[in-house]
């Protein structure tokens, strides 16, 4: 089942096709942020997820002509995401030998004014500690809210794979955080 956001994003594609500039400006005020957002967790730094969500755009811009169901926007976009961010990981690996592991998990900047700052510092770190390719699986499932058919396509992976990152994601962030309360608890009088 489709949301009113999804399916305004849909209308926003089929206006941005038909060379609406009013509907690609609005679609980028929509999509850069969430774009941005998968680029930093995929390439580690702020700096790299700009580059990278800036050439997304141009392939985005460049071939949303031939996009041909609008209802694919956020898998096809993601995807670039995920290439632009091989591409800029394969230069640095030329350029230094290795690429650098994310270290930290990007900052949402509007956080809820019902949100525990605590719960939130504690979720972030313990997503911190998770492997780029399970953080990335549990970023677009929780965060992004995609389904896991279209987390397999993004990734280009099985589905079974995807069910197993989550499974194991899971885990490792129940034994993080339950680790940093057992340490919490222990360093009390």
């Amino acid at each position: 089942m489709r949301s009113p956001d999804d399916v305004h994003d849909e209308w926003l594609v089929l206006r941005c096709q038909s060379g609406d500039a009013a509907a690609l400006a609005e679609l980028v005020e929509r999509w850069q942020p969430r774009l941005e957002r998968h680029a930093l967790r995929l390439t580690g730094t702020a700096d790299a997820a700009a580059d990278v969500a800036q050439a997304t755009w141009l392939a985005i811009i460049r071939g949303l002509g031939r996009l041909d169901d609008p209802a694919c926007f956020r898998r096809w976009a993601y995807r670039i995401v995920a290439n632009k961010c091989a591409d800029w990981v394969r230069a640095r690996q030329r350029d230094r030998g290795r690429a650098s592991p994310l270290t930290v998990e990007p900052v949402d900047r509007n956080p809820s004014s019902n949100d525990s700052t605590d719960e939130i510092t504690r979720l972030r770190s313990a997503m911190a500690q998770l492997s780029p390719e399970h953080r990335a699986t549990v970023s677009m499932f929780y965060l992004d809210e995609m389904p896991l058919a279209e987390i397999a396509q993004v990734l280009s992976l099985p589905i079974g794979t995807v069910k197993s990152r989550l499974h194991y994601a899971r885990r490792e962030l129940q034994a993080v955080i339950e680790k940093g309360e057992n340490d919490g608890q222990s360093s009390e009088p």
